[in-house]
């Protein structure tokens, strides 16, 4: 490469990485400050409930002397399919909390020692209605009629009924004996702030932008997904003296909206709600009021609804974030692809269809690759025979430099007319780096937020979805990474087997600032990504190494042409017909 190709090459590096690392800065913030918080189920024990309907008798819990409750004890049920199981209280008709019954805690499968993620909406519960005239949010509610899948809940002013479907979805129908007037509201519940572990659940800063990012919707008119953060005065990331903050602050956005949802890295509670009268949703943010400096703590959301009628039937999502799954629900946007959803969802979709060929995302992440090399080999082989040509003319270049140094304007003209003499394109070299961005930015986003890579180990890799960090306890740096460092090297070999136009000194240090940069950018990087960009570097130079030997082939050819020309091959066929 020439001194203007390097210079674009290394631009286009610059802008990936400046990309990126704005995508991960607030998430290493966030990670750094947060606290170890585990959601953790409710200490009232549920019923465990039949498979047919049955005359339920609802374990009594003893109200909190601390808390205000109603006068009556609490009863708990329990709402369980394959999937999900809910916990319900009758004070307020709500879900107390929610366990993802595949998904441990911790790395291996769901066991007695390794219990089951929890969505722990204690401090804001599920399905929490507010704004009934007469009807406090913890009203107390009786059990009217329990099965294996439903619940429902009866008062003097409203009945409640939990449906729990097949899968991560739960339907609410809720009847009013007087139709509220005015404005109520509908709890999605809360999430811990603070980047997402693989064993908690709390808001994964990663999506938030400017604005926000925890709690994001789809407005009815189909236009772009937006992204909020409660918070006029309290931030998404901690810092700063605490002092004149308010406990908590609250932002309102209005409009009609096809849903809501409260998200992390791998999970999401979602509303969908069936009734015209959605309009709007609220969140609010609470900081730690014990600490001196700000930190946010927990993040909540609700939706709005005005006027609603008699009756009204919402859809909550308590899950993974499945593309399948979301995109049956008409949410696939909850992934937050953005501009590069185009190329996200089939990346998905093909990850997941290699997975299930053979049971192993480590292997899946190497087809994906391999599938990608493929698609743009025609591509890169274009480009390598173009900087093999641009090698080839490069005396030329210099008899022309030396003959018009005088003048700039006629070397030019002379140097693009022996671009098209010799059919070389001098940009062809960034050609495929440039095209591959967006797909790597694609992969940037599916690899770090598809929920498939929590916990999937592969070779010596115990988290797809994390850095290996290996020997943690003695190796700095948050452990040993290696696939970075191999990726490294397979860019600094890559970089001596490309062919070059310039300065040598120039190419020796394109083989040293490339690798270390980005090796710097993806030591902190899921794994998956590393796996990914060193076996595409390794397949690169594979191709390389073909190309180069089908060039010294095609070397040799003329002077075996030479000892045997086409007219000596004529002559001798005319000899033996004589």
């Amino acid at each position: 490469m020439n001194k203007s190709e390097k210079l674009i090459c290394l631009v286009l590096g610059l802008v990936l990485a400046v990309y990126i690392f704005s995508s991960m800065r607030d998430a290493k913030k966030a990670r750094e400050s947060a606290a170890e918080q585990v959601a953790a189920a409710q200490t009232a024990a549920p019923v465990t409930l039949p498979a047919r309907p049955a005359e339920a008798k609802p374990v009594e819990t003893a109200p909190k002397a601390s808390v205000s409750v109603p006068n009556v004890p609490e009863k708990t049920v329990v709402l369980e399919n394959g999937e999900l199981k809910l916990v319900l209280s009758s004070w307020g008709a709500v879900v107390k909390n929610a366990t993802l019954k595949e998904y441990a805690r911790k790395r291996g499968a769901v066991s007695e020692s390794n219990p089951a993620l929890v969505f722990d909406y204690s401090s804001a519960p599920l399905g929490t209605l507010e704004g009934v005239a007469g009807l406090a949010p913890n009203a107390a509610y009786e059990v009217r009629t329990l099965t294996s899948n439903a619940v429902v809940f009866v008062n003097a002013a409203a009945t409640r009924t939990y449906t729990l479907q097949p899968g991560y979805r739960v339907e609410l129908e809720e009847t009013f004996r007087t139709a509220p007037a005015g404005r109520t509201t509908l709890s999605l519940g809360s999430m811990a702030m603070g980047a997402s572990k693989n064993d908690l659940l709390s808001v994964d800063s990663w999506a938030m932008d400017a604005k926000g990012g925890a709690v994001v919707h789809h407005d009815d008119d189909d236009s772009p997904l937006k992204s909020y953060l409660a918070g006029s005065s309290l931030g998404c990331s901690g810092g700063g003296n605490a002092a004149g903050l308010p406990a908590s602050t609250q932002i309102a956005y209005p409009g009609t909206q096809k849903w809501v949802a409260l998200k992390d890295r791998f999970f999401v509670t979602a509303l969908v709600a069936s009734s015209a009268t959605n309009s709007g949703f609220e969140a609010t943010v609470s900081r730690d009021t014990q600490a001196a400096t700000y930190r946010p703590e927990r993040l909540s959301a609700r939706a709005v609804f005005e006027n609603a009628g008699n009756s009204r039937t919402s859809t909550f999502y308590v899950g993974p974030k499945k593309q399948a799954l979301l995109w049956d629900m008409g949410m696939k946007d909850v992934m937050e692809f953005g501009m590069w959803r185009w190329v996200c969802y089939p990346l998905v979709w093909v990850l997941n269809v290699f997975n299930d060929w053979i049971p192993s995302y480590g292997v899946a992440v190497i087809l994906l690759t391999i599938l990608v090399r493929l698609l743009f080999w025609p591509l890169t082989h274009k480009s390598t025979v173009g900087m093999k040509k641009m090698q080839e003319i490069q005396p030329l270049m210099k008899e022309l430099q030396a003959k018009y140094k005088d003048n700039p304007k006629r070397l030019q003209q002379e140097t693009w007319q022996l671009y098209k003499e010799r059919k070389v394109n001098p940009m062809s070299s960034c050609l495929p780096m440039l095209v591959q961005i967006p797909v790597f930015i694609a992969l940037f986003n599916v690899l770090r937020a598809a929920v498939e890579l929590r916990y999937a180990g592969f070779l010596w890799i115990p988290d797809l979805s994390e850095p290996e960090g290996l020997f943690a306890s003695w190796f700095p740096f948050g452990g040993l990474n290696i696939l970075p460092i191999l990726m490294a090297a397979t860019m600094a070999l890559q970089s001596a087997l490309t062919p070059s136009t310039g300065d040598k000194s120039q190419q020796r240090m394109m083989m040293v600032v490339m690798p270390v940069m980005m090796l710097v950018m993806f030591y902190s990087f899921p794994s998956a990504l590393s796996l990914y960009w060193t076996v595409s570097q390794i397949l690169s130079i594979v191709q390389m190494w073909l190309i180069r030997r089908a060039s010294e082939k095609a070397a040799v050819r003329p002077s075996v042409e030479v000892i045997d020309p086409p007219q000596t091959r004529q002559m001798r066929r005319h000899g033996k017909a004589e």
